[in-house]
């Protein structure tokens, strides 16, 4: 059974440490990328709400539906 090889460097040969592991001062990059904005543009989702075409659309569908339950409660 063959195992795979640790992807970990050896800390023996990893230039930039200390004994025991630590790391001195200067030698670790920055936690975020200075260029803040360098990024792609991102697209603006916040609107306002649902068009109007839409919002009828639904409201006619419900008004007819209720409609036309109420005539045929009134035919039962």
């Amino acid at each position: 059974m063959t195992t795979a090889p640790n992807p970990d460097p050896d800390p023996d040969s990893t230039p930039g440490l200390e004994p025991g592991g630590g790391v001195p001062p200067g030698e670790t990059p920055p936690g975020e990328s200075s260029m803040s904005g360098a990024g792609p543009r991102q697209p603006d989702y916040n609107q306002r709400g649902w068009a109007a075409g839409p919002v009828l659309l639904i409201g006619v569908f419900v008004l007819v539906f209720a409609v036309t339950v109420i005539i045929w409660a009134a035919l039962v």
